[in-house]
């Protein structure tokens, strides 16, 4: 569940529909939180609230007041829907930080948090500045921050004043709202199906030589099947390097009775521990992370650091302040 906002004129709206074209391996449900007249990949819905529409592309559209936001959320999370992911495009008036309280409040367990998207209109930056001073407090209560519309003003010193005044937020750069959805979300694995090409296919195929999707933001792989120690992993949590947005994969403590697998998931500051058996998986920690500008050796180096080469010496003492992140 990814919430998008941003101001009037940002390229919200642009940045979903993107998402929409470009996410081959996604059926993503949309959800427009704002009234009146809108556009999702050229489909008008005037008036309609808690009202979902089928798209080509097997994704759904639909538009709520802020009292339907956790009820269509809870629809979308439907197993028969199929859906990998939910965006929200919050009204350009909207105030995130009340959002975002909302959707970390809901106790559905098929929803998971997935981020705070601020989108920064580029040209207009410093002029919605003055004209809206907390721009700032939203920037820096983003979980990532896309600086759109660099067609228009590619400006290397507008890239950095957003990168301070968000406090070290991941800042991707875009044109047209061009952000790659492996970014924001993981694909659901299905198995192929033989059928014929769809426009949506064949639209795809064209694209994909000419578009030029986004920044390069990078992915940095860490396995190890030596136990974890678990506080000074969580210390290594709290104090993530500047530009880490994502952090995903199971990881293995060895704590005598917490000895199953632990799947973490990180966007931003949002922290969050999933309980499971091992099963038929061999005990051990895979994690990936994702970011911009990110230092692989220094972040390897960290969390091999987190490793216990004495599993004997690790008792439910060392696990007791993680647990609170726990589900």
């Amino acid at each position: 569940m990814v919430l998008v906002a941003g101001y009037l004129g940002s390229g919200k709206t642009t940045l979903v529909n993107h998402l929409l074209t470009h996410a081959r391996d996604h059926r993503i449900g949309v959800i427009v939180n704002v009234f009146g007249r809108i556009n999702v990949d050229a489909l008008a819905v005037a008036g309609q609230v808690d009202a979902m529409l089928p798209m080509g592309n097997g994704c759904l559209c639909c538009a709520v007041d802020t009292a339907g936001l956790d009820r269509m959320m809870a629809r979308l999370a439907e197993p028969e829907l199929g859906i990998d992911a939910i965006v929200i495009e919050a009204s350009g008036l909207a105030e995130p930080r009340d959002l975002v309280r909302m959707l970390l409040a809901s106790e559905n367990p098929r929803i998971a948090y997935g981020g705070l998207v601020e989108v920064v209109d580029a040209v207009e930056f410093e002029a919605n500045r003055v004209r809206h001073p907390e721009l700032d407090e939203h920037l820096r209560f983003a979980d990532l921050v896309v600086l759109n519309k660099i067609d228009r003003c590619d400006d290397p010193g507008l890239h950095e004043l957003v990168r301070k005044v968000s406090d070290g937020r991941p800042v991707v750069r875009a044109s047209f709202g061009a952000i790659d959805p492996g970014l924001l979300f993981d694909a659901r694995v299905r198995e192929p199906v033989a059928r014929q090409l769809s426009f949506d296919d064949l639209r795809h195929s064209e694209r994909e030589d000419h578009v030029h999707l986004h920044d390069a933001y990078r992915s940095v792989e860490f396995s190890c099947e030596t136990p974890i120690h678990p506080r000074r992993l969580l210390a290594f949590l709290t104090e993530r390097p500047a530009g880490l947005y994502r952090m995903k994969g199971p990881v293995h403590f060895g704590v005598p009775g917490y000895e199953g697998r632990f799947l973490l998931q990180t966007v931003g500051p949002y922290l969050r521990f999933h309980r499971s058996p091992w099963g038929a998986q061999a005990p051990g920690t895979r994690l990936v992370l994702i970011g911009t500008g990110l230092d692989e050796d220094d972040l390897l180096a960290r969390l091999a650091a987190c490793a216990e080469p004495d599993p004997a010496a690790l008792t439910e003492r060392a696990i007791l302040p993680l647990l609170k992140y726990c589900e």
